[in-house]
């Protein structure tokens, strides 16, 4: 295994990680700059992150997008787990291969073709654009992911174990809930994560499906970055870093105290 430790895997290694987080760290870095010029180190200071309370504009970019995401990270996973469950369990109905051709086109998606075509549909059925239209924009295009997160955990999972609590007289809904459900509830909730995640990064399908009342984040970010950056987005970026590394944290130790508990249940029950 150490032969594999070459200089160049190393050099490649630092270089590729480099190339991804080093931008991050400046970011962060600059967010406590002291100097209102982000290119320019002026000594540290904090004072950026207390003049966002006053900032009433990026507070409620930063509510919508939160609102948002929580919402459409709700039901896409909702809507994604039944999807997956469909394409895992009913192999053969009518109009499986166009269902699942709809799920998995967002993928392979444009966002930009993704965001007019929403927009047209809601022009077409006389929709006002708002928050209402981005939440089902990004349940639109989040649904996919969290179907295939899902999908790739109920393709592993051990079927007699749900046939052995209908043979005991469960029935389907109640087998689900007791047995399956907390199987693949990893996978649901990376599902949700990644699909959170998701509304949480987008500009370009928000850009077409909002209103002048439901401005997100990331697009009250990118309209101030045309007029130049500030420590003040820095310090917004740096937020929403924060949030995004402890949700993904907390998730992966969830996640690893399910499978310590699990693999406890199996070595009890064989005890």
């Amino acid at each position: 295994m150490r032969q594999g430790w070459t200089a160049f895997n190393i050099v490649s290694l630092v270089v590729g990680f480099s190339f991804l987080y080093l931008p991050i760290l400046i970011l962060v870095i600059f967010s406590f700059n002291e100097s209102r010029l982000v290119t320019v180190w002026a000594g540290f200071s904090t004072k950026w992150y207390g003049q966002l309370s006053s900032n009433e504009g990026l507070i409620d970019a930063a509510w919508v997008t939160l609102r948002v995401g929580v919402l459409s990270a709700s039901v896409a996973t909702l809507l994604g787990t039944f999807a997956a469950i469909a394409l895992t369990r009913y192999t053969r109905f009518r109009g499986r291969v166009l269902f699942t051709g709809m799920v998995y086109a967002p993928l392979v998606m444009p966002e930009v073709i993704t965001g007019l075509s929403l927009l047209l549909l809601f022009v077409a059925i006389d929709f006002d654009r708002g928050f209402w239209t981005v939440t089902l924009a990004h349940i639109t295009f989040s649904m996919c992911f969290v179907a295939i997160v899902v999908q790739t955990k109920l393709l592993s999972l051990d079927r007699s174990l749900e046939e052995a609590a209908m043979d005991l007289g469960a029935t389907p809904a109640r087998t689900f809930v007791s047995i399956t459900l907390p199987i693949i509830w990893p996978a649901v909730a990376a599902g949700w994560l990644l699909a959170f995640t998701l509304s949480l990064d987008d500009l370009v399908v928000a850009s077409f499906t909002t209103g002048p009342a439901a401005t997100t984040l990331p697009m009250k970010i990118y309209s101030a970055v045309r007029l130049g950056v500030t420590p003040e987005i820095n310090a917004v970026c740096t937020i929403l870093i924060g949030v995004v590394t402890v949700a993904v944290l907390v998730a992966t130790l969830l996640n690893k105290r399910h499978e310590v508990r699990k693999a406890r249940e199996r070595q009890d029950a064989f005890a």
